[in-house]
């Protein structure tokens, strides 16, 4: 039995090339390469600055540093998302709490965000950063965001791992109109990969500095920042700050430049496959992500929600069934604060509801470029098959 994978990479023979020819050339790490590929991305998302990171877990980390968070402020962000979007405020010694999702959109809330933060202002407990993240694809509500943050007074920094090649307000996600810096994720399953890789990107220049020189160890070779020392010694770098080896080597991004000249390609694909999957699954007891009109996903996921009661099966049983069909389903996710190492810090089920009753019931099923008709139409069979009526 052919085993369909929920989400894979496509590389191309120019992606090859590309790669082949960095391993040919003088510079297989801190050259040319690096800085082409964050202009290909800053100029497609209309950003001014980018900094590429050897994952985007590092992009997240030095955007907190680059905020200033730190022991005694606090960080919100979605509970339904991978963990590190919780981590990069605790590597900082931040704390961290979790806003509520939607129930159609399974973005954070901005109604659930909004009470939040009357309660926390009422407590003195307001957040520095708040992270929303782009979940499947689908941009946040942004501009209710941004609205929020200046009367409330935090700074945002939008996960869009998943969201590259989106839009929002017809206009593309990371452009960072209503944030102060947007992450992208180039891991093997998303729209563009690197292998392993992410990005930082802003408007604002002193946070570009701040994640260029924290990317690198803190070390500095540019005149104008370095401490004077004696005329007969030399030094031709310093560290000034505390930073990390989060580099991006040339070989990725080599792979990065190449795909990102097939974005819009990889993006109408998965639009294309979508609306096959809307079409097919309409009849399905299932309930799909709703599609904010002022948004164009991207597609990273196809997330569907199981009728459970009307199919009466559980959750586990219909995964179970699904990839004994050979459909290798998936779960995106388990709410952040019910990960045991998070449970230790005193969350516990009931801290978000909405995000709980998401996690009871969400399959991803599988989306990604190469995904030919014949295993979409597997897909669906195998869905008609596990909780048709």
């Amino acid at each position: 039995m052919d085993m369909i994978p929920y989400g894979r990479q496509d590389l191309s023979e120019e992606d090859i090339q590309a790669v082949v020819e960095i391993l040919r050339a003088d510079y297989i790490t801190q050259g040319p390469a690096v800085p082409a590929f964050e202009e290909s991305v800053a100029g497609y998302c209309g950003a001014r600055h980018s900094v590429a990171t050897n994952s985007a877990t590092s992009a997240l980390h030095l955007s907190c540093l680059a905020l200033d968070v730190g022991p005694g402020d606090i960080v919100w962000t979605s509970p339904i998302t991978f963990v590190a979007s919780a981590n990069c405020a605790l590597y900082c010694g931040a704390s961290i709490d979790f806003v509520d999702i939607d129930p159609l959109s399974c973005n954070m809330s901005t109604t659930r965000l909004e009470e939040k933060l009357e309660a926390a202002a009422r407590t003195g407990k307001l957040p520095k950063v708040v992270i929303p993240v782009h979940l499947a694809g689908q941009s946040c509500d942004m501009a209710k965001i941004h609205e929020l943050g200046r009367i409330y007074g935090f700074r945002i920094i939008e996960d869009a791992s998943h969201a590259i090649g989106g839009k929002y307000r017809n206009e593309p996600v990371g452009n960072c109109r209503y944030s102060d810096i947007t992450i992208f994720s180039f891991h093997p399953v998303k729209i563009v990969t690197t292998g392993e890789g992410g990005m930082a990107l802003t408007n604002d220049p002193d946070l570009a500095r701040a994640l260029r020189l924290r990317r690198s160890h803190g070390i500095t070779s540019d005149r104008e920042e370095m401490s004077p020392r004696p005329c007969d010694e030399i030094w031709n770098y310093q560290q000034i700050d505390l930073g990390f080896n989060y580099r991006m080597t040339d070989i990725a991004a080599a792979l990065g430049t190449s795909q990102m000249k097939r974005l819009e390609e990889f993006v109408a694909r998965r639009n294309e496959i979508a609306r096959f999957y809307d079409g097919a699954l309409r009849n399905l007891p299932i309930v799909t992500q709703w599609l904010h009109p002022d948004c164009h996903s991207s597609h990273h996921l196809y997330l569907i929600r199981p009728k459970l009661q009307e199919i009466g099966k559980t959750h586990r049983e219909i995964y179970q069934a699904l990839h004994a069909e050979g459909i290798l389903v998936n779960l995106h996710y388990i709410p952040v604060y019910l990960q045991p190492y998070f449970e230790k810090m005193g969350f516990s089920r009931g801290h978000c509801p909405e995000a709980e009753r998401y996690y009871g019931e969400v399959l991803s099923i599988p989306m990604y470029y190469g995904l030919t008709r014949d295993q979409q139409e597997q897909v669906v069979a195998a869905l008609q098959k596990v909780i048709g009526r």
